[in-house]
């Protein structure tokens, strides 16, 4: 058995010693926060996504996205469950993902025709017809039992052989083969790959969804108690009123209700009517599309706000309820540059917008706008003499110092940030004052729209002066600008002051 050969350690060799960790103690003036997210979880997946290429091997994605050991559990059971069987391995996910791709395409199927029927993507006749079957159900019940025999036979009375007429009765073709799998990289095996691409998306934004809701179940919220007492309160309402109950016309009532809530006529006319209805402000007169695009959403914004604000209170701890609270304000500011091949036309901005503008302001980060060739809105397009992107004061001149991703505060002693909430939008522009407005346009402002748009934008001209809620037309040839505020709540802790 052969020996290994330690090296020899030079007599004249310096030992390197490793630096000292540095004072992890910032200054209690200092506060690093990060940079208000504004990005739609559309456009967070758009950018942190990137193109498929079926030259690359899944084994190389995999391999280059996360060092995983060869033998790991990372998830402990006592019993043998399935999602124990095989322990943590790359070869392991490669195979069983490759696999996967190939052969999940038969339920992908089967959810887009579930999607059409219930989106009535294939016309009114098609989704009645699925209508009046789950309406013939819901009157024989006993009829479920019969569900399997009618789809079996369905299948294979699909699937059953039509000889032509060129071909004889009695000649015997042998049955076609199975196709098998799609391979990797085809169409097929890429159509299945974005198939689960999409429903990983659509899952984290259900997922996202709920979350919200679960400290009320699980005793992480004040709250819980009024939940559990209006369920068990519930419970011994409905024990005797059951008997009354009829399920056939309830599960037809709840059964029917998805197909008339995404009917296209609910989409387009009900629900505007609806939402109009909860905002109050109803304008009589003139046609109905102009009515419904000229109501005010104030009302609804506010509604969101007090939603949001009741949901971050929820999540605070005790020391913030016994803290004394404040906001602190952040500023965002944009220029708008027009691209040589602007266009002269505006695409609609939003619902209340319609004549208005064709500037994106969906995501509020300054991306490009809707239209080739229109321009962008970017920090990086202010002037050497314009405000800072970021400013800390209303006058948009104390500049906030920091990297791109975080920015710097000098807090006063003892104060600190909410730790479980982060920046807020100002989506109803309270800052805004229609004071400000130019006296060249006054005898126009009862026709112009102040405050913010949907994502807590206020447009202003190019000296940032004459804030609007919609940008003029003629902003686009002379130049104009944009500016956001953003809030977030600070609680005053003893602690940190003793602590410094």
């Amino acid at each position: 058995m052969s020996t290994f050969d330690y090296v020899e350690i030079p007599s004249d060799a310096i030992r390197l010693q490793s630096s000292p960790a540095s004072n992890p103690v910032r200054p209690f003036t200092k506060i690093s926060t990060s940079l208000p997210s504004c990005s739609t979880p559309a456009a967070v997946a758009a950018a942190g996504s990137t193109t498929f290429s079926p030259a690359k091997s899944l084994s190389t994605l995999l391999l280059n996205t996360a060092s995983i050991p060869t033998s790991a559990s990372p998830r402990k059971s006592n019993t043998a469950l399935l999602s124990t069987r095989d322990p943590l391995s790359i070869p392991i996910t490669t195979v069983n993902f490759r696999r996967f791709v190939a052969r999940v395409g038969p339920v992908f199927w089967l959810q887009d025709r579930v999607e059409e029927v219930l989106m009535w993507r294939c016309g009114w006749k098609y989704t009645s017809i699925w209508i009046a079957s789950y309406a013939f159900l819901c009157y024989f019940p006993r009829m479920v039992l019969l569900l399997p025999h009618a789809i079996l036979a369905a299948i294979m009375l699909s699937t059953y052989p039509t000889p032509s007429l060129s071909e004889s009765i009695s000649t015997k073709n042998p049955p076609a083969p199975i196709a098998p799998p799609p391979s990797e990289g085809s169409v097929d095996w890429q159509a299945n790959l974005q198939a689960i691409q999409n429903l990983m998306g659509a899952f984290s934004d259900g997922y996202d969804l709920l979350l919200p809701l679960t400290p009320h179940l699980i005793h992480q919220s004040t709250h819980t108690s009024l939940v559990l007492t209006f369920t068990l309160l519930s419970f011994l309402f409905f024990l005797p009123v059951l008997p009354l109950i009829p399920l056939r016309l309830l599960f037809f009532v709840l059964g029917v209700s998805p197909f008339i809530w995404t009917h296209p006529v609910t989409q387009a006319q009900i629900l505007p009517l609806l939402k109009a209805a909860v905002n109050g402000s109803i304008i009589k007169g003139g046609n109905a599309n102009v009515t419904l695009t000229s109501i005010t959403s104030s009302k609804y914004t506010a509604m969101k706000i007090k939603l949001r604000r009741w949901i971050d209170d929820d999540r605070l701890d005790d020391k913030h309820w016994g803290a004394e609270m404040r906001e602190v304000e952040l500023w965002e500011n944009e220029r708008w540059a027009p691209s040589p091949s602007s266009s002269s036309s505006f695409v609609a901005q939003d619902d209340h917008d319609i004549a208005g503008s064709g500037f994106d302001v969906g995501d509020g980060s300054g991306s490009a706008l809707l239209g080739a060739g229109a321009g962008t809105w970017s920090k990086t397009n202010l002037k050497p003499a314009d405000r800072a992107p970021w400013t800390r004061a209303r006058d948009g001149w104390s500049g906030v110092g920091g990297e791109v991703s975080n920015l710097t505060f000098s807090l006063t002693p003892g104060w600190a940030f909410v730790e479980t909430e982060g920046w807020r939008p100002d989506v109803q522009g309270s800052w805004v004052s229609t004071a400000s407005v130019s006296d060249s346009c006054s005898a126009s402002v009862n026709n112009t729209v102040f405050g913010a748009d949907d994502n807590g934008w206020v447009y202003t001209n190019d000296v940032w002066a004459d804030p609007r809620r919609i940008p003029l037309e003629a902003w686009k040839v002379s130049g104009m600008t944009r500016r956001r505020r953003w809030v977030r709540r600070v609680y005053f802790d003893p602690a940190l002051v003793e602590s410094a």
